[in-house]
């Protein structure tokens, strides 16, 4: 059987960082190769191959794919929803042609077996229902992000269809992780709130206190994306996206949470632009279709994630401090 060879584009960034890491240790270190514009952790760096690629310059990214003859191939390069806000132009660029450089790669070289490109929910726009979000529904996603990921959405069902590419992908809903600082997205308000409970016991919140939406730990994200990978493709019956989530819930319930580990934290709430964005997307969401087709399910609740969260970052943030400290 040919030994998997895996590309992961964007590898940098918040959910590339964690899955390259995760799929070095499904198929080793040495054949997984983690690309990216900007230069990788050091932690990415010491676990494996690193190459610097733009997904934008068609001739090197083809160069690279032929010269390693690639099985899989992650393409999670993407400028997300509040930072595509400030420039529509390079986020159409980068979204869209970034995907039809890799679909077409994937057309073109049969030893391309499978590729993921994720989606999210900001496909879904202000007359989508809210509360259960149906995985087929009505999409009329207002933001430059949830516009370009609905067009990758049919440009992934197109290509499997017409090509036989076998593309796989999964709806994120808000991501968390305490191993990478946000990146630009409407929900990252999830990840910040828990540095500055620690760091300084109060948090400014950009979104409503009542602004509820759907979100995930990053250890599930990561499992959900193994687990439609490895799953065999007659149980892949969405090949635009899949409908994925944990739990949902509100900055006043993500704040009454770390209050049961630090009494004192507090938060206060002023709303940007951001709260416009928040407020075309989902409560909750539907994904049935995930649990039913290759049996998704997450293992953390707002607790148990609130808990590791919080753990996790006060031993980060400490080796931060003393790594600091020592430079000085």
């Amino acid at each position: 059987m040919q030994k998997e060879k895996v590309l992961v584009i964007g590898a940098c960034g918040q959910l590339g960082s964690e899955l390259t890491l995760a799929l070095r240790q499904v198929y080793s270190d040495a054949q997984v190769l983690a690309t990216d514009v900007v230069p990788p952790s050091a932690e990415l760096l010491v676990s494996g191959p690193f190459a610097q690629l733009d997904i934008l310059d068609r001739e090197a990214f083809f160069a690279l794919v032929d010269k390693h003859q690639f099985t899989q191939i992650y393409h999670l390069a993407a400028i997300l929803s509040a930072n595509a806000e400030r420039n529509p132009a390079f986020a159409w660029k980068l979204n869209i042609d970034g995907l039809m450089n890799v679909l077409d790669v994937a057309k073109s070289r049969d030893f391309v077996k499978k590729i993921y490109c994720p989606s999210s929910i900001a496909v879904f726009g202000p007359h989508t229902p809210t509360n259960d979000t149906p995985q087929f529904t009505v999409m009329d996603p207002n933001t430059i992000y949830g516009i370009t990921k609905l067009v990758d959405e049919r440009l992934s069902e197109y290509y499997f269809q017409k090509f036989n590419v076998d593309i796989r992908s999964l709806r994120y809903p808000g991501l968390i992780s305490y191993k990478t600082p946000p990146g630009g997205g409407t929900t990252d308000y999830a990840v910040d709130i828990y540095y500055k409970a620690i760091q300084a016991g109060h948090y400014d919140c950009f979104l409503r206190e009542d602004t509820s939406l759907p979100m995930m730990y990053m250890p599930d994200a990561i499992k959900a994306t193994l687990d439609l990978m490895h799953a065999d493709s007659d149980k892949v019956k969405i090949r635009s996206s899949y409908n994925l989530t944990a739990m949902s819930f509100t900055p006043t319930q993500v704040a009454e949470s770390i209050r049961q580990h630090i009494p004192s934290f507090t938060i206060s709430y002023a709303p940007d632009f951001r709260q416009q964005i928040a407020d075309s997307w989902p409560n909750s969401i539907d994904d049935t279709a995930a649990r039913q087709d290759w049996g998704w399910k997450p293992s953390y609740d707002l607790e148990a994630m609130t808990a590791d969260m919080l753990k996790n970052l006060r031993e980060k943030l400490r080796v931060d401090t003393i790594a600091s400290v020592s430079v000085k």
